[in-house]
């Protein structure tokens, strides 16, 4: 091969890899283990796009790195499939569900094997295989069994076009975040999951966390833990009592109203005839807007109950109000406000009218019951959909619910024809009239027709990659105590509820002895989107979705790819393609391949600098700092073209490389006969030559400063070591003017 051809020198290495089971691992090595994972994707019609494969390529790049340094690496894959997408298009179509996603599966397959990602296949899960939900519903069963999975009525989002609940995050400006249709509140009897009885381990854990602090910043607030006390309002005529929660009870004197959530139940009976019609037309209007609207509102809307509550400290009576900002899911669902001492109740306050009383005195004994309330809600897991996971319960004929029995699962869902809803609300499974009938302990039963939010699958799978086709266990004990927790966790959403969820279901599960930890993810890194090259999200709909086989296909290559995808800017922040560059990195591999392949070998000694490139290289990703890896690589291979490379130049810039361009990597190597094996710096090869630089005032001599060679080139650097010197200091503060001349190397600043 006399020319740098990528496609196929990773067609031989793919085929190489796959034919040799390169990347399948067991519990067996006496290498120390690196359990490295992406968030698994759902695998749309559309399949991967470039910001999928900058997610997947840092922990390729991640498990290549450890592996080449002697790690026993587990790097699995999954698909999470259940979901909306898939229903619609079937409902759309009349393709079932699973015959699409199998479809999607395929190609998103072919896709990962194309950017030679290294994979160990024989662990590939998909959520929608009976296989896999059977343990989803295993894991139910044992929160249902410690009453951590239970029915309440609440009111819910409900689409009336998907016909089906959707959670607060699924609900954009009033609309279905799926369809478009304009979305209405329901009250409806659901499923949920208690998390918020693990909410106090949830948020003290955080902190030992090692995860970038927004992420950690936004689960306590998620959480939102306050301290306070509840105390009880007596209404004027009536025996009823509204109990508010207050972080400040200390500032009852100040309560001059009591406000209410539009959800409270005490409502309908303190609304008087005259303000009856007023207070339901607010309240309907009110359950249209989503609870992120309602705390964003700069406009406060309320209106008056015409009943009035006791402040229990002034003895007075303070009117009863419904406002919007109050959230029936926050304390109690209602609070007394104190006008002198909150921003937003004093805005109610100024707008309406209404009392503000300085706060002149404090109690002398605390009032109410002291309380501990948290923002987070339980978490709701039921949903009106054929495609997922069946909720394992079955209602007897007095409508008592009971657990599926365990040697009974999977609850398989049934193939039907019409994947609409019913009338009456419920999922199609409702149609399903065989499928529907159970017997359980010899008595006919009827199944549960919602199936679980696809969270609940994403809860766990990171234990079932231990042990993915295990049909005893939902995760072989030993091999989950050799492999867990995950070392290195990669993902670009979900910041909150996916994270919290799996958590929450560590801590359930350590508490039953199944997981020997209680928390499931040792380190994160959230890395940025890829923006189309117009800068806007990639989105199928706007067509400016870039899919990484017209990359590859057009001639760069996988390598290219992934190399630019590491190269285009630091991994935790959005960065937008640039078809140009991508070109740039190409001609970058072009050069590797022509000074292995292309160049005499010289006897050079160069190795200051390549122990200061492998001590850049293996320092940036242990920092996950790649594009600065990348640079430190181009760098190296520009010197070499300079001063001539020996075959040790080039053993270690195939090392380097491989984790970035592993078949590209692998060909030099094999060329070389060579292994892979991540090279090690030596100290007394990081000395370099050192500069002298003449610092000049006013052209007068002030200071000399000596820089190791590399440094030359950096006038900043210069420029700022200069203004730091002593002497320098005494005689600029603030320069006009700097003027740097590198040949004679000479820095003049004008003061």
């Amino acid at each position: 091969m006399n020319r740098y051809n990528p496609l196929a020198i990773e067609a031989k290495w793919q085929k190489i890899w796959e034919d040799s089971r390169a990347f399948e691992v067991d519990e067996s090595s006496p290498k120390p283990k690196k359990f490295l994972a992406e968030m698994f994707p759902y695998p749309s019609g559309a399949g991967l796009h470039v910001g999928h494969v900058r997610n997947f390529t840092i922990v390729d790049v991640l498990a290549r790195y450890y592996s080449q340094k002697g790690y026993n690496v587990l790097r699995p894959f999954g698909y999470d499939t259940f979901g909306l997408p898939a229903e619609n298009y079937a409902i759309k179509t009349g393709v079932s569900p699973k015959v699409a996603t199998d479809t999607n599966v395929s190609n998103f397959r072919n896709q990962l094997k194309k950017l030679g990602f290294a994979i160990d296949w024989s662990r590939e899960i998909n959520t929608s295989s009976p296989e896999y939900y059977k343990w989803t519903q295993w894991c139910f069963l044992q929160l249902y069994k410690k009453g951590l999975a239970y029915q309440k009525e609440s009111y819910q989002w409900w689409c009336p076009v998907d016909q089906t609940v959707l959670a607060n995050e699924q609900v954009e400006n009033g609309h279905c975040w799926r369809c478009g249709s304009e979305v209405e509140k329901k009250k409806m009897k659901q499923w949920f999951f208690k998390i918020t009885e693990y909410a106090d381990e949830l948020l003290d854990d955080v902190d030992s966390l090692d995860w970038p602090d927004k992420i950690k910043t936004m689960q306590k607030n998620w959480i939102g833990r306050s301290e306070g006390a509840e105390i009880d309002f007596g209404i004027v005529d009536s025996k009823e009592e509204i109990t508010v929660f207050t972080t400040r009870p200390d500032t009852i004197f100040g309560a001059t109203f009591l406000v209410l959530a539009p959800e409270h139940p005490l409502i309908k009976n303190i609304v008087t005839d005259k303000t009856k019609s007023a207070v339901e037309e607010y309240c309907k209007n009110a359950l249209k807007k989503s609870e992120i609207e309602r705390q964003e509102n700069k406009e406060k809307t309320g209106v008056f109950t015409g009943s009035y509550a006791i402040n229990p400290a002034t003895k007075e009576k303070i009117p009863i109000w419904v406002a919007d900002y109050v959230l029936i899911g926050y304390g109690t669902g209602a609070i007394m406000a104190v006008p002198a001492g909150d921003e937003r109740d004093r805005e109610f306050a100024e707008k309406f009218d209404l009392p503000i009383v300085e706060i002149s005195k404090v109690p002398e004994k605390p009032f109410g019951t002291p309380k501990t309330t948290y923002r987070m809600r339980d978490w709701l897991i039921s949903r009106q959909r054929y495609w997922g996971c069946p909720i394992p319960i079955a209602y007897d004929k007095d409508g008592n619910t009971h657990p599926i029995p365990e040697e009974q699962l999977p609850v398989i869902i049934p193939e039907i024809e019409d994947y609409k809803p019913d009338n009456s609300g419920r999922s199609a499974l409702a149609k399903a009239t065989d499928w529907l009938k159970v017997t359980i302990d010899g008595e006919e039963m009827s199944r549960e027709t919602d199936t679980l939010d696809g969270y609940a699958c994403s809860s766990w799978y990171l234990w079932r990659y231990a042990s993915p086709h295990d049909s005893a266990h939902a995760w072989d004990p030993k091999k989950i105590a050799y492999w867990s927790p995950l070392d290195i966790y990669c993902g670009g959403d979900h910041a909150v509820a996916h994270l919290l969820y799996i958590r929450f279901w560590c801590k359930f599960f350590a508490d039953e002895g199944k997981l020997p930890f209680r928390e499931p993810i040792t380190k994160l890194l959230y890395n940025g989107y890829i923006n189309a090259p117009d800068g806007k999200k990639m989105s199928k709909s706007k067509g400016n979705v870039v899919d990484p086989l017209d990359v590859i296909n057009d001639g760069y290559g996988a390598d290219t790819l992934r190399t630019y995808e590491m190269f285009i800017g630091p991994y935790d922040q959005d960065a937008t393609w640039n078809p140009r560059s991508v070109g740039g990195v190409y001609r970058f591999l072009n050069r590797c391949w022509t000074l292995c392949f292309e160049t005499e070998l010289t006897d050079t000694k160069n190795d200051n600098l390549r122990h200061r490139t492998i001590k850049k290289v293996t320092e940036d990703i242990d920092r996950a700092s790649f594009n600065t890896a990348i640079s430190a690589l181009m760098e190296y291979v520009n010197e070499l073209y300079k001063v001539g490379a020996s075959k040790e130049d080039l053993v270690v810039l195939s090392k380097l490389l491989k984790p970035f361009a592993p078949h590209l990597a692998s060909e030099m190597l094999e060329q070389l006969s060579a292994n892979d094996d991540w090279p090690v710096f030596e100290e007394k090869h990081l000395t370099s030559e050192t500069v002298q630089i003449i610092v000049q005032v006013n052209g007068k001599l002030r200071a000399k400063l000596d820089l190791p060679a590399e440094e030359l080139d950096n006038e900043e650097k210069i420029t700022a070591l200069a203004l730091k010197n002593e002497n320098v200091k005494k005689f600029v503060t603030t320069p006009k003017k700097t003027i740097f001349v590198k040949k004679a190397k000479l820095l003049n600043i004008v003061a």
